[in-house]
């Protein structure tokens, strides 16, 4: 029997249909698994051993990590402003605040699963081995066409 007291939604709007799509990087890839206009965002991120993202703050991105397979390490700001190193563990998920300075390192070749906020505001990038500006809106369209 339907519950008569819960709202309802019109099926138009239902989707079933699967998405995916692959980013190259110059550190690995990613692979982002939720459509870009959905008000979260979900990717895998390989890192090749050895290369690590740019020391990076995010003005509107929060951002939640949890490491499937490898061995990885994040550089990142503690409480007293200091640049700290965690070996990232398999079974924890590690976060980040708006405003942190951070950066993920593959200390193997490693598969990172990230969920965040979406992908938006500016990606201020402090220091990036490849020499990469700071990714804006506009920046994001050129790295991701």
């Amino acid at each position: 029997m339907a519950d008569s007291n819960h709202p309802t939604y019109d099926p138009k709007d239902f989707s079933q249909a699967s998405y995916v799509r692959r980013i190259e990087k110059p550190w690995g890839w990613e692979l982002h698994w939720v459509p870009e206009e959905a008000p979260y965002m979900g990717k895998v991120i390989h890192v090749n051993a050895g290369a690590r993202l740019s020391l990076q703050i995010h003005d509107e991105k929060q951002e939640s990590w949890f490491l499937m397979a490898g061995k990885a390490k994040v550089i990142w700001e503690n409480s007293k402003g200091e640049l700290t190193e965690t070996v990232l563990e398999n079974g924890v998920g590690y976060s980040t605040a708006i405003g942190q300075r951070h950066r993920l390192v593959g200390v193997t070749d490693c598969d990172i699963i990230e969920v965040s906020t979406p992908e938006k505001g500016t990606t201020w990038r402090l220091e990036d081995d490849y020499l990469r500006p700071d990714e804006t809106e506009e920046q994001r369209k050129v790295e991701r066409a």
